[in-house]
């Protein structure tokens, strides 16, 4: 009894001095408004429930963590100018972005400002290629990995089949269509048609230009290279259009978000990747994917999206970082990170070290009926998994990674 009253006594002692310590301050920069701010209220609702996940436990080297965060609004400019405010209001990590053109620009101001920055989503492969820094980390998967894992899936299913691919134009679009294509035989583009979508400034009128020529190509898959709000108002342009009757659409990267903003009965059928959804812990047998599942229904009532648990993941990893380095310093937590080997919300994932790329299992979904969706509990039942892709299948090579590097005229090393 004694010793179990010393033990309590000691615990809330450490408790109290944890709670009494000067917090330690780290940024979201993620889209409030604008593009995306669906998924980049995920990553808020995310992070969230680490941090009081962590400070509950007693904080990160004895200090409770406290949250920062600015608007985006997707706008690469505007996440810069955020950059150096965070920094400048005592941020020692930062961490958001959906669009991969805010990942790249957000991260290059914080490495000039020798702060640590984790791109929560952000798919183009520029984000930890090209443009890849030693600061910058991402937890998403990249072009190259979603597209390595659909156009298996599509190739072994779908063989022979005639494409036309609407993408957006911008850095994701270009790298996602591009590892489709390789993915899928599809490089000969003048069989495999294609058009490009104005981005962020695609009017109706693009919409139903770029979509009356994928009806008109006859192509038996329409590969909507696009990603949120703007896969959302192409999926509506097209069903208007009847084409979703005729066609296989295909997604690369199609999320909880997406369907949610869209409905189910739009999206029904539409196949893609995710590198994670709230059916994979059970899948993976992941006990504490599973407890995230629950704590975070609990939490909001809804079940977590992809954008949710990498906000989750990212928070959790760098505190975990930091307790093994036993420092905040940016340095000295990029080191703890390189060729990090961990299991959290499904299987095994890894910070590979030569280019800090997130390497982890693809899933290949599919977007159930309305009908499947709602005959469950949650009615939010969004996918069925078609097939589960390891990373060492979807990841590129270190010696791929630096023939990207070299044509662009960057080292061969971080």
């Amino acid at each position: 009894m004694i010793r179990m009253l010393i033990a309590l006594t000691l615990w809330a002692a450490t408790t109290v001095s944890t709670l009494s310590a000067d917090p330690i301050l780290i940024g979201l920069n993620y889209p409030r408004t604008g593009h995306y701010k669906e998924e980049g209220l995920a990553q808020m609702r995310g992070a969230l429930l680490a941090i009081d996940e962590i400070n509950a436990q007693g904080g990160v080297l004895g200090r409770p963590i406290k949250l920062l965060s600015k608007d985006t609004a997707s706008h690469p400019e505007k996440a810069v100018r955020n950059v150096e405010k965070l920094v400048e209001e005592g941020a020692v990590m930062l961490f958001g972005s959906v669009s991969s053109a805010v990942a790249i620009a957000a991260s290059e101001r914080a490495r000039q400002l020798n702060t640590l920055y984790f791109a929560t989503i952000g798919y183009s492969n520029d984000v930890t290629g090209k443009n890849g820094h030693r600061y910058v980390f991402r937890e998403s998967t990249s072009a190259t990995m979603t597209g390595r894992a659909l156009g298996k899936y599509l190739s072994e299913k779908m063989p022979g089949k005639t494409y036309f691919y609407v993408t957006a134009d911008y850095t994701w679009g270009h790298s996602s269509e591009q590892a489709l294509r390789e993915n899928t035989n599809t490089t000969d583009t003048n069989k495999h048609k294609g058009v490009l979508l104005p981005f962020p400034t695609a009017k109706q009128s693009d919409y139903n230009a770029t979509l009356k020529q994928a009806q008109d190509s006859g192509a038996d898959i329409v590969a909507l290279v696009l990603y949120g709000h703007d896969l959302v108002r192409a999926m509506r342009t097209a069903e208007t259009m009847g084409l979703t009757k005729k066609v296989q659409i295909i997604a690369p990267n199609l999320t909880q978000s997406v369907i949610e903003q869209a409905g189910p009965g739009l999206m029904a059928g539409v196949i893609g990747t995710e590198h994670w959804l709230w059916r994979a812990p059970e899948l993976e047998k992941s006990e504490a994917g599973m407890a995230f599942v629950t704590n975070f229904n609990k939490t909001y009532e809804l079940y977590p999206p992809s954008a949710a648990a990498s906000a989750y993941t990212v928070v959790k990893q760098w505190a975990d970082a930091v307790t093994r380095s036993n420092s905040f310093n940016s340095e000295a937590v990029i080191k703890a990170l390189e060729g990090h080997e961990y299991t959290l919300l499904k299987d095994a994932a890894q910070w590979r070290a030569f280019d800090h790329q997130n390497v982890q299992t693809v899933y290949v979904v599919q977007a159930n009926s309305r009908n499947n969706v709602m005959a469950h509990p949650s009615k939010q039942d969004y996918f069925t998994i078609l097939e589960r892709v390891e990373a060492s299948q979807a990841a590129q090579s270190q010696e791929q990674w630096q023939q990207e590097r070299a044509k662009a005229g960057k080292p061969n090393t971080l």
